[in-house]
């Protein structure tokens, strides 16, 4: 994790450098600040430092990986990463209801966002619970 900590405080930094500069540029060139695009690069800065202050904080608390020690090998990281599902269709239908709701919420739809809510936690319990139940039920 302290590789991936390292890529996002670099990207934070940047986020909030080009954030001040932009903000003079406009403030130099128009005489006000504009800021949309000031917000904008502020607020993702924030969002970025967030993920890295996370990653940080799991990288002080788990072993080093692999990827993360400077004799670390590729062979090191060999073997299963996880289990992924070769033929589910719960993530596009996961995808068809998040997508609902969006546009239920971009419209102010009520029903829509209910009906689109609804329709993700039955998608995500079905992404969830594929492997307990029916034609792909695990033998114990």
């Amino acid at each position: 994790m302290k590789t991936e900590a390292a890529v996002f405080g670099v990207v934070t930094g940047s986020l909030y450098l080009f954030g001040a500069v932009y903000g003079w540029w406009t403030w130099y060139d128009g005489g006000s600040i504009e800021y949309i695009g000031f917000v904008a690069l502020l607020l993702s800065g924030t969002l970025t430092g967030m993920i890295w202050g996370f990653a940080a904080f799991i990288a002080r608390r788990i072993d080093p990986r692999p990827e993360d020690r400077a004799d670390g090998e590729i062979a090191d990281a060999a073997g299963d990463v996880g289990f992924f599902s070769p033929g589910s269709y719960w993530p596009f239908g996961l995808a068809l209801a998040v997508t609902l709701t969006g546009v239920g919420v971009a419209y102010w739809f009520t029903w829509l966002m209910i009906a689109g809510f609804a329709a993700v936690i039955m998608a995500t319990a079905g992404l969830l619970f594929e492997y307990y139940s029916g034609t792909r039920r695990a033998e114990l």
